[in-house]
């Protein structure tokens, strides 16, 4: 499929708010739901079935934990003058939290139907030395998977974005400041993908979401999340009959990258994480292209 400007229009919308920070019970509430809708019919359905029971186990720790305490003020004010996230992500993974949350998802995801592979790769993250548990969390707040460990990096990603959605839900979304294109203002890490918001008073803003934390911030329509080029960009899409899907890969002739971009104006059901990975047939339509996937999914690998 050719090349094609965004046709959506731009124009009109008020003052987006920057940041948007998540709830975590109803971010894995909604997430699950939306990954069984999708899962009916499709050829991923027992994949999108267990990462929905995977959502309803994290929704599951969150729960039973107590709300964070927020950040130090003067810490906050600091990482703004320095233009830093305020939450630490080495120190998130090394936290005696982050170790509790760990363990709890992993006990958690003992229910869940899972074929053999999996099972096995949540008993030996189980049985991990601490070392090789922190290893594999600093791959993951680097937003990437070391080879061979796709199965173990799917529950350390669960018990990770379960400690990120935490600490950015205790934040003040009005004392976050832009780090960098592409970057997340609470945490710092990069984004699986963005959404043209349905949001009253704001519709056709775009909120890139954070792969990590789910903290969504502003970033202008038409310009690369990668490199931050507004040369180059362009569309595309699954050929799936509509015409204009409401799921397409920005693609940058800069980088030579990609980000999938979803446009919720259209789809309120659309959900960042559930419809990136439900979306597959759009990573294999670019994976042998001239542009590399940008945005980053724990859950999706390979592609």
């Amino acid at each position: 499929m050719s090349l094609t400007p965004d046709p959506s229009v731009i124009g009109g919308v008020a003052t987006p708010q920057f940041a948007r920070l998540p709830d975590p019970r109803e971010l894995f509430q909604r997430r699950a739901a939306r990954l069984r809708h999708l899962a009916q019919g499709s050829n991923l359905g027992p994949y999108l079935r267990f990462i929905a029971d995977l959502c309803d186990a994290q929704g599951r720790v969150a729960a039973s934990l107590q709300a964070p305490a927020p950040p130090d003020p003067a810490v906050i004010e600091r990482n703004r003058s320095c233009r830093m996230p305020p939450i630490d992500r080495a120190a998130l993974i090394a936290s005696d939290e982050m170790g509790r949350i760990l363990d709890g998802l992993l006990t958690e995801a003992e229910g869940i139907e899972m074929p053999a592979p999996a099972r096995a790769a949540l008993q030996s993250l189980r049985e991990a030395p601490a070392a090789d548990r922190q290893a594999l969390l600093a791959e993951l707040v680097a937003d990437r998977v070391p080879d061979g460990f796709a199965a173990p990096a799917a529950f350390a990603a669960a018990a990770l974005q379960v400690a990120g959605a935490r600490a950015a839900q205790v934040l003040d979304a009005g004392q976050l400041v832009p780090i960098r294109v592409g970057t997340c203002p609470s945490c710092g890490g990069r984004p699986g993908a963005s959404m043209v918001t349905a949001t009253q008073h704001q519709e056709g803003a775009r909120y890139a979401c954070c792969a990590t934390c789910a903290t969504q911030w502003n970033e202008v329509r038409l310009k690369c999340l990668c490199c931050g080029s507004t040369k180059g960009i362009g569309y595309r899409a699954v050929d799936d009959g509509s015409t204009d899907p409401v799921i397409k890969a920005e693609v940058c002739d800069e980088c030579h990258s990609w980000v999938k971009i979803f446009y919720q104006n259209r789809d309120t059901a659309l959900e960042a994480v559930a419809d990136d990975i439900a979306s597959l047939g759009l990573d294999a339509l670019l994976r042998d292209s001239q542009w590399r996937r940008g945005g980053f999914n724990p859950f999706l690998i390979g592609y």
